[in-house]
């Protein structure tokens, strides 16, 4: 039973971090812009706790399986002051990029701090986390190019088996490095709803010179999120099945 349990504080410390520190990204650069906030959540579902502060709600959630930040003027258009439709293109940008470069830095900081402590030498950490980031971005690559299947993904599920499996401390921090950077590539893609996607989005408006319709906008969100969804579901019926098979 204690076994389980720390388990699962393992689980929802990694994920609950993670999402942590992303939506703290877009959350404080949003307040550097003067871009209202009108609630900083952490987690889906039932709320277990929340704390109303003088502009924004704080709010923590029971499920542990991702977070947001929610802009005043980001889901509708408002003309109110601190609305995010009225932001300079710019602006809007950074905020959004914010957060999966948050995931990445933190990700390459923790690898290298590891690798560092564990050979005392910055060199070899240096050119470690060096290649920490090409096996990264290559296996992307692959997976655009067709060479990695979607059965091969990981999810939510495949992530807490990993952790789990974990036997000290080295080997928690560098899983938690692994999936900050991973979470922070894989956010940045340019594939809506994602940060990336929006932030194409938003390159295309200033290509075109003009907004893109909000119900164009909105239909393309709504395309890439039944995607993601369908997606989702894939992976983690995979993870089942995988995580399954390991156990018998």
């Amino acid at each position: 039973m204690l076994n389980i349990l720390l388990n699962a504080i393992k689980i929802a410390f990694l994920l609950g971090f993670l999402i942590f520190i992303h939506e703290s990204g877009h959350f404080l650069v949003a307040k550097l812009f003067k871009v209202k906030v009108k609630e900083f959540a952490i987690g889906f579902g039932p709320a277990i706790w929340e704390k109303q502060g003088k502009e924004t709600k704080y709010v923590l959630r029971l499920i542990p399986l991702g977070g947001f930040v929610n802009l005043l003027g980001e889901e509708e258009s408002s003309e109110e002051e601190g609305s995010y439709s009225k932001a300079q293109r710019w602006k809007k940008i950074l905020i959004l990029l914010a957060g999966g470069s948050v995931n990445l830095l933190f990700g390459l900081m923790a690898y290298f701090i590891l690798v560092a402590s564990i050979e005392n030498s910055l060199y070899y950490g240096f050119c470690n986390t060096v290649d920490f980031v090409g096996s990264i971005v290559e296996s992307i690559k692959e997976l655009f190019i067709g060479n990695v299947g979607v059965n091969e993904l990981t999810g939510p599920v495949g992530i807490s088996e990993i952790v789990v499996q974990t036997s000290n401390l080295e080997e928690f921090i560098y899983i938690l490095a692994l999936i900050s950077v991973s979470l922070g590539v894989t956010n940045l893609l340019p594939f809506p709803p994602l940060d990336g996607g929006k932030i194409l989005l938003l390159l295309i408006e200033g290509i075109i010179r003009k907004p893109i319709k909000e119900n164009v906008n909105n239909a393309i969100q709504m395309a890439g999120f039944l995607l993601i969804i369908v997606l989702a579901v894939v992976v983690t019926y995979n993870d089942v099945l995988r995580v399954f098979n390991y156990h018998i």
